[in-house]
């Protein structure tokens, strides 16, 4: 690789791997002779994704971090160590003029190798609250990216931290509304609810869409993304089921008149930079870490999202969505809220803070 070298880390999820996108994009237009790579598990979704936008891919040997015990703990202290000196293999073989952590427990050994070889490290997290492989990466970095000015006191050495909020593609920024209702071939005048239930799906959700999906369509064209793991394809008229949007997602997004949707950082971003009245169904703290809870509730104190915790039932979601798509006036409301807080221009600063150590 010729020039600057710019490694980007981490994987897991979509909400990890866009965002990193969406930075690469900014720098190659501002340094176009740099070179970037990716460092991720080949067994994550990140590797598919990553090389499908053009950048190289090398995997690492990843294992999770878990706050509780599990043998499992034992077992993946020999694939973090593996991951350590494979990263260190390759930064040192590639020459690598810094490291932008987009998090996930793929990105530790990378940053790590980065302090042995004194490669400069900056991180960024989505969440309001960030994550374990962030708190641990942020020890590490020369500076640490943060979304919102409420995430900044999460870390102790607040002199390092740059509020810059989240990354967007600018494929998502640049939707077509018209194009969207041509793809899924949507009638005008209809309304449109999208369901988005995550890069790796979200079986909750699902299922309560899947459930009042009859009654829905009878108002409104229903466009479901699934997930890859948990897909079932409709035959109702007016409900389109996909395992993954891809291409059709900014359009779809822009043509959308309510989200509905887990609360992931990345996910909730790009609804709210667009301007999208949302229902937040966000994972429990029996399957997460609480993240997706204290996302959804900052967007909700906004104003920006509705938010549906606990037993969820599908009546109490089919009540919610006719309310919400028969209010005009809430869902201008709820988009004028998400719009003044989700504003763009996250890549833009992310990748003017990594040409400080690469020059432009």
């Amino acid at each position: 690789m010729k020039g600057k070298v710019i490694a980007v880390a981490g994987g897991g999820t979509g909400g990890h791997v866009y965002p990193g996108l969406a930075v690469i994009e900014e720098l190659k237009d501002r340094v176009p002779d740099c070179s970037v790579f990716w460092i991720g598990s080949g067994k994550g979704m990140e590797k598919g994704i990553v090389e499908r936008a053009g950048v190289s891919f090398f995997s690492i040997p990843a294992g999770k971090l878990r706050r509780y015990f599990s043998l499992l703990n034992f077992v993946d202290l020999f694939k973090i160590a593996g991951g350590f000196f494979h990263s260190l293999y390759l930064l040192k073989k590639h020459k690598v003029t810094i490291l932008f952590s987009k998090g996930g427990f793929v990105s530790v050994p990378p940053v790590v190798a980065c302090r042995i070889l004194k490669i400069p490290v900056v991180t960024h997290d989505s969440d309001l609250d960030p994550g374990l492989a962030t708190r641990i990466n942020s020890r590490f970095a020369d500076k640490i990216l943060v979304p919102y000015k409420e995430s900044v006191n999460n870390f102790a050495t607040i002199e390092r931290v740059v509020v810059t909020g989240n990354p967007v593609r600018r494929e998502i920024l640049n939707g077509d509304a018209e194009e969207g209702r041509r793809i899924f071939n949507i009638p005008e005048g209809k309304k449109i609810l999208l369901v988005l239930g995550g890069s790796l799906g979200a079986l909750q959700l699902n299922n309560l869409i899947y459930s009042i999906a009859e009654r829905l369509v009878s108002g409104y064209y229903i466009v479901h993304q699934m997930g890859l793991q948990t897909y079932k394809k409709s035959e109702l008229d007016g409900y389109v089921t996909v395992p993954f949007l891809t291409y059709e997602l900014p359009h779809i997004l822009a043509a959308a008149d309510l989200v509905v949707s887990r609360a992931g950082a990345g996910t909730l971003w790009e609804s709210g930079v667009t301007g999208k009245a949302s229902i937040l169904i966000p994972l429990g703290l029996d399957s997460s870490r609480g993240d997706q809870i204290r996302n959804a509730e900052f967007f909700a104190a906004h104003g920006a999202a509705e938010i549906m915790k606990g037993e969820v039932t599908p009546q109490a979601l089919f009540d919610r969505i006719v309310s919400l798509m028969e209010d005009e006036e809430r869902r201008s409301t709820m988009s004028q809220a998400a719009g003044s807080f989700c504003t763009p221009g996250g890549a833009e600063k992310i990748a003017g803070i990594l040409t400080e150590y690469v020059g432009e």
